[in-house]
């Protein structure tokens, strides 16, 4: 089976088309090509990963018309004729979403190739939205996906692919818990708060954090992990009070994530993509979704975790340094709480969700053939 996989520009986007990439080859002995955008991050991980890079030259586009969105739609287009016989000689294209995936997805359409989407958020994104009308399946993480999707597509709730690394967590946790502290410096015995905000970090959640620190300076039984983003682990690192008995460790970017959620016994993050190996490593989380966003979705990703049980949420423009104290050390007093928000977590995450969208992948690609 020849599968062309495509998306990507964050690797939000890359890592879960890797998972399905690696798990069609493993799983069903597929031969993978990844379309991507030349400048995105999928240029450098998916090589290094193993897999054939195909480069596309994309331009994001804007909501409403304007030069930029026509820009895009012609870009677009050029690269869905460039790639268009690589696709006709595909089983199936997969597309992650995101403006990378465009000329595959128009592609897929144009040589009537099955398209399976996969889309990782509340409200799906504008490319996902569009590709849905002619897609065979589209394999979603959230329930409230279906409603705003064509009514026609078959919708599969399969979960956002996660790294295999991560979904291991559960089961190798002690283990990992000790070269956390080991890479880290930080200790086994107390409860471990994990603050990260993406690939890029987010800023205003390490300002936010950086004014709470001396609020838990004094918690001999509490210790900080951040990934603060590349560039911005000053704003944390200047706060940081090393006399004190707090704990705190600052990285600009945690390439182990496997090693800092098992150590972690609470979350405090985004709402994006991540979601879904927060909740397969079990985690009670607070979550902080990004307000600019698009069409607000990380809100509606939050409000669903928070509505299983899984996640408290603190809005963006309502967090300030006593509300995001208040809401660690709720929790950090409160064992049974993150006990329950864990289960709650695991129950609504699907570790497995690659397993699952490689097999709808070849069950599509099947019924064509």
């Amino acid at each position: 089976m020849n599968v062309v996989v495509t998306g990507g520009g964050t690797a939000g986007h890359v890592f879960p088309a890797l998972a399905t990439a690696t798990a069609l080859r493993d799983r069903h002995g597929a031969s993978i090509v990844f379309v991507g955008a030349e400048d995105g991050q999928e240029a450098r991980l998916v090589p290094e990963a193993g897999f054939r890079f195909v480069p596309v030259h994309v331009s994001a586009a804007q909501a409403r018309v304007s030069i930029a969105t026509l820009r895009a739609v012609a870009l677009a287009l050029a690269g869905s004729r460039s790639v268009r016989g690589l696709v006709r000689g595909s089983d199936a294209v997969i597309s992650i979403g995101g403006f990378a995936s465009g000329p595959a997805a128009l592609a897929a359409r144009r040589t009537r190739r099955p398209l399976v989407l996969i889309e990782p958020n509340s409200v799906p994104g504008i490319v996902n939205r569009i590709a849905a009308r002619w897609a065979a399946a589209v394999a979603t993480t959230f329930d409230g996906t279906a409603e705003r999707l064509p009514g026609r597509v078959r919708v599969e709730r399969t979960g956002n692919p996660i790294r295999r690394e991560i979904a291991a967590v559960p089961e190798r946790r002690a283990r990992l818990r000790l070269e956390a502290c080991e890479a880290f410096g930080l200790e086994p015995d107390r409860t471990t708060v994990f603050v990260f905000g993406g690939s890029q970090g987010a800023l205003h959640l390490d300002q936010v954090l950086a004014e709470a620190l001396p609020s838990l300076a004094t918690r001999a039984d509490l210790q900080l992990l951040v990934s603060a983003g590349p560039g911005h682990e000053g704003e944390v690192t200047r706060a940081v009070d090393r006399s004190a008995p707090l704990r705190v460790a600052v990285a600009p970017f945690v390439d182990r994530m496997d090693r800092a959620f098992a150590l972690a016994d609470l979350v405090v993050a985004r709402a994006g993509g991540s979601i879904a190996e927060v909740t397969a490593c079990g985690l009670p989380s607070i979550l902080v979704p990004y307000p600019h966003a698009t069409e607000n979705h990380q809100e509606a990703n939050a409000r669903e975790l928070v509505a299983a049980g899984a996640a408290r949420m603190v809005l963006d423009r309502e967090l300030s340094s006593s509300a995001l104290v208040r809401a660690i050390l709720e929790l950090v007093e409160n064992e049974a709480a993150r006990t329950a928000m864990g289960a709650a977590a695991l129950a609504w995450a699907r570790p497995d969700a690659a397993a699952r969208i490689a097999d709808l992948c070849a069950e599509v690609a099947g019924a064509v053939g």
